[in-house]
């Protein structure tokens, strides 16, 4: 089973998100764990402080270090390599289909959830494993990429999407987007199924599919094809897509 571990100042955020859809059911299932944990009740002062005022001056306020590191120390009293402690933050690595696909292969992932101006710079430099941002833009905290992480990552887990060879035929797992799909009824408003995925022959549907794939990703995300591995087959089809649409 996989353990997700959530440290925020407002886990109430967590609790209807992870109520319902596949998340509901991987827990239900006891396939995957998440355990919300609330930092304030690490802060030993009167009023529960999880910030204060930057040193040197500045706006906003700043996480303080104390009680994210006594909840770690409550949380993950003895670390070992199958456990990954990350700080979600804008200034992190970019999440991707390949991060998520090697997480899922650990067996406990701890997520911090920043808030404020920022965090003391100390939990980056001696409490964590790494740093995660799910895009270039600023939210008003951690939360929404915790509860991204933890979708995307959990879906990976086996039995989770109950046909793991769903997970493999996803956006980004072989380095394309993935294709069009179709469903009954074979023809809605004139609307019609190609008639190759209606044909049965699964060598050529695999090779429309193959090539429809190419032909989204070229036309969508042209970036990735620099990333991935393409056959002699692959570039051969991509030729012709680029003389098509030039």
């Amino acid at each position: 089973m996989m353990r997700f571990d959530i440290l925020s100042i407002f886990p109430e955020m967590f609790e209807s998100p992870f109520e319902s859809s596949l998340i509901k059911k991987a827990l239900d299932k006891q396939l995957i764990e998440i355990n919300l944990h609330d930092i304030r009740l690490y802060a030993h002062d009167k009023h529960r402080m999880t910030d204060d005022y930057p040193y040197g001056g500045g706006a906003g306020m700043v996480m303080k270090v104390e009680p994210v590191a006594r909840a770690l120390d409550d949380i993950v009293p003895h670390r070992d390599v199958e456990t990954q402690i990350i700080l979600l933050t804008p200034q992190g690595e970019s999440f991707t289909q390949e991060i998520a696909e090697t997480l899922s292969r650990c067996s406990r992932i701890v997520l911090i959830c920043g808030h404020y101006e920022g965090i003391d710079e100390r939990i980056r430099e001696h409490l964590i494993d790494r740093e995660i941002s799910v895009g270039d833009y600023v939210l008003t905290g951690g939360e929404l990429p915790a509860m991204i992480m933890v979708d995307a990552i959990a879906r990976l887990v086996p039995c989770v999407l109950g046909n793991d060879d769903s997970a493999r035929q996803d956006s980004f797992s072989n380095g394309l987007l993935e294709g069009p799909h179709y469903t009954r009824p074979q023809e809605y408003r004139g609307w019609k199924v190609p008639d190759v995925v209606l044909s049965g022959h699964h060598k050529e549907i695999e090779n429309w599919r193959r090539r429809k794939s190419l032909e989204r990703t070229l036309k969508r995300r042209p970036d990735l094809l620099e990333k991935i591995e393409l056959s002699e087959e692959d570039r051969k089809v991509l030729e012709e897509l680029e003389g098509t649409h030039s």
